[in-house]
């Protein structure tokens, strides 16, 4: 099996043609210019891995919290982890890097705070 994928790694967008087997290992990438086009074209066809950036109610805040994973995450993953998001409410006030929520979804990866959330006075 072939796919064709566009490198997102820098500005020159490599297109590239990648060649599976049955067994949906990487056989082949062709079209990258650098190390770092095959790297990811290997990520992307074989487990695709995704930021989630979102924002959650805060209680005592008129201003929700801005979130992020602390790394990617499987990408089939992402509604699971919505689903999640959607059910989180947090108190004011927040750190920022402070962990929201350990191990989203069992994946190991940590949801963290992008900012500073004080309480409102």
């Amino acid at each position: 099996m072939e796919q064709m994928i566009t490198c997102i790694n820098c500005p020159v967008g490599c297109r590239m043609k990648v060649t599976l087997n049955e067994a949906k290992e990487v056989v082949s990438v062709e079209g990258n210019t650098c190390p770092r086009g095959r790297k990811y074209a290997m990520q992307e066809c074989t487990l695709p891995l995704r930021m989630i950036t979102a924002v959650i109610p805060a209680e005592h805040s008129a201003t929700p919290l801005s979130v992020k994973t602390a790394a990617p995450v499987p990408k089939h993953l992402i509604p699971q982890i919505m689903k999640q998001l959607r059910q989180l409410r947090v108190s004011a006030p927040v750190q920022m890097g402070q962990v929201i929520l350990p191990d989203i979804c069992g994946t190991g990866v940590n949801l963290i705070a992008t900012r500073p959330l004080p309480a409102d006075q």
